[in-house]
């Protein structure tokens, strides 16, 4: 009986101590970290919203049915936001995420006449408070956040190294040459650049990768994989009359075996001058790594 009573009042105590344990802890720290700060929009029923983000829009996620938004046509980075409800209170939110890997959260609240109809975030966005925004890390990226690669393919295009010089195809007038190849988590970053010797502009109509094995004798194409690039820094512009365009193309990282070549090809649109080049593997296992290169951020 006395050892019974011993155990209920032990039992009692643990239970007090934890009890008072628990009381102690604090609310999750982990939501009072890094706070995102949303944007303030106005939407209305009759009129439609427009906001232009600085990259693609890759997810958006609409907080109620009050509002309707999707990407305008023919221009991936351009929101079109308006009132599925009139005069809707209280108001409601909606979130989005970039190419870039940026998480943008807005407040958006019921106008009869909003006094802004398009905003511009593209406009005036530093380095700094790019690197101060909500980082988004992306499967296909691995371990480095999005908005890292997109700022290392645009410190390469801007630093235009050409560290490779005898990688080029030459005809009708174009030249296709492959600048540089480097490498960083496991990504390759290769910078590529089309000059137009000619009057006619060249339009591109796609880029590829293809790896291939080739019989040397009878130069025919036993097997082939196509490889397609996580990211392109720049959209596939037209090369006008006697002018270049450079780009920077991001892929996993691979090695070639014997008797394999990379093929990086461009097609030009209703066209026939399209250009190949062809990369080996002793090429990509001298890829630069950009951890070298000191970039500042």
């Amino acid at each position: 009986m006395k050892l019974h009573h011993i155990k209920n009042s032990l039992l009692t105590v643990l239970l007090i101590i934890a009890v008072n344990a628990t009381a102690q802890v604090k609310q999750p720290d982990a939501l009072s970290l890094g706070p995102i700060t949303p944007y303030a929009i106005e939407v209305t029923y009759d009129k439609t919203s427009h906001i232009i983000f600085p990259a693609g829009i890759r997810y958006v996620d609409l907080g109620s049915d009050y509002i309707v938004a999707g990407k305008a046509d023919d221009a991936d980075n351009v929101l079109r936001v308006k009132a599925a409800t009139k005069g809707f209170d209280p108001e409601t939110n909606f979130s989005i995420i970039t190419e870039d890997g940026n998480f943008y959260s807005f407040n958006a609240c019921y106008s009869d006449s909003p006094w802004v109809m398009s905003y511009n975030l593209a406009s005036g966005q530093t380095l700094v408070n790019r690197s101060q925004a909500a980082d988004v890390r992306f499967v296909e990226l691995g371990k480095a956040p999005a908005s890292v690669t997109e700022l290392l393919m645009e410190r390469l295009y801007e630093k235009d190294q050409r560290t490779i010089k005898d990688i080029r195809s030459d005809s009708y007038g174009i030249t296709f040459s492959l600048r540089g190849i480097y490498v960083h988590e496991g990504k390759y970053y290769f910078h590529t650049q089309i000059d137009n010797g000619t009057y006619v502009p060249f339009v591109v109509d796609f880029a590829r990768f293809k790896v291939v094995d080739r019989k040397v004798a009878k130069r025919t194409v036993v097997q082939e994989r196509t490889l397609i690039p996580l990211r392109t820094y720049k959209p596939l512009l037209p090369v006008n009359g006697n002018a270049d365009e450079r780009n920077i193309f991001l892929l996993d990282v691979f090695t070639l075996t014997k008797g394999q070549v990379l093929l990086i090809e461009v097609f030009e649109k209703n066209g026939g001058r399209g250009q190949v080049l062809r990369v080996k593997n002793s090429d990509l296992l001298k890829a630069k790594p950009i951890s070298k290169l000191k970039f500042k951020f």
